[in-house]
């Protein structure tokens, strides 16, 4: 049985991990590419663990590219899985297995088609997202269901949490339904295309706070873009400062009200920040490239104003 694995990140690093348990005999070829400057490495592990176990490994962004053409003509293939892959697939490419491509992908499909599900579903304000398997088509995150597992999302939870309840559903789902897919009986439904929703990708300059957006709004943001992403950011005396954390609370009702004015310092915990319709405590602040320290170290006067 021969699988091929297309995959990134410390979820690919893992979904890898669970398929050489799952399938120690099965001739495995795996893809990855180069993480960019800004997220943690996962290229050389996910290269070491491959090769590890007897896998082949070849590092390609674009796998529909001239210089794979003869790979994938005289390499037969039974089964191809992708996570975390950022990059289109040429359908002449994910028709060639025997029994099918299929992509892992961080929602309940047909919601959230696109870049960065469960990071949206957080600045959003959701409750839940999921994990779909589904069959790979021409339309992106279009094609037919295979599985589909919920994952709740808490009030207060960051990306991480989250993205760690997601990836363990992943490892569920693989376990679950590898075998219906190896025999080629793995069950598919269409989407309903009538309740499809997408997600643009982001960027950078996406995680800049609005001190004027209501608090969920802004708390939501600093929650769904900390580690293992760049931060929520705004800006001190022209230099920008990352938000990593901070906490709801209820505070005095103001009705002189000037959003990103610091209304409270509290030493060794934080500081209060007024928002668009109440306050929040940021509790850990950087200084782009300084070490990160409590808000109250940096944001320690009654005068400084945080701006967009």
């Amino acid at each position: 049985m021969r699988i091929v694995l297309l995959c990134a990140t410390r979820r690919g690093y893992r979904v890898l991990e669970r398929l050489i348990a799952l399938q120690p005999d099965a001739d495995l070829i795996v893809f990855s590419f180069r993480e960019v400057a800004h997220e943690p490495p996962f290229l050389d592990d996910i290269k070491h663990l491959a090769e590890s176990h007897g896998a082949t490994f070849y590092e390609a962004r674009q796998v529909g590219a001239a210089r794979w053409r003869e790979f994938w003509a005289s390499t037969p293939v039974d089964l191809m899985l992708t996570v975390s892959w950022r990059y289109m697939i040429p359908p002449d490419i994910f028709r060639l297995p025997k029994r099918g491509s299929f992509v892992f992908h961080d929602s309940l499909l047909p919601a959230y088609r696109g870049f960065a599900p469960t990071v949206w579903a957080i600045l959003n304000g959701e409750t839940q997202t999921g994990v779909s398997l589904f069959e790979i088509a021409e339309e992106v995150d279009s094609g037919a269901l295979v599985a589909q597992q919920a994952v709740a999302i808490g009030a207060d939870e960051t990306i991480a949490e989250v993205m760690e309840k997601v990836t363990q559903a992943y490892l569920d789902v693989l376990t679950e339904y590898l075998p219906a897919l190896l025999d080629g009986s793995a069950q598919r439904t269409p989407q309903d295309e009538t309740r499809a929703t997408y997600t643009c990708k982001r960027l950078p300059e996406d995680n800049v706070i609005d001190w004027t957006a209501p608090t969920d709004v802004i708390y939501n943001l600093i929650r769904g873009t900390t580690n293992p992403y760049p931060g929520a950011f705004t800006t001190l005396s022209g230099r920008k400062l990352i938000i990593w954390a901070a906490q709801r609370i209820a505070y005095r009702p103001y009705v002189g009200r000037i959003p990103g004015r610091v209304i409270d310092v509290r030493p060794g915990v934080g500081t209060v920040v007024l928002t668009g319709d109440g306050a929040l405590l940021l509790t850990q602040v950087q200084w782009e490239g300084e070490p990160p320290v409590t808000a109250d170290t940096i944001l320690n006067s009654l005068s400084c104003t945080l701006n967009t």
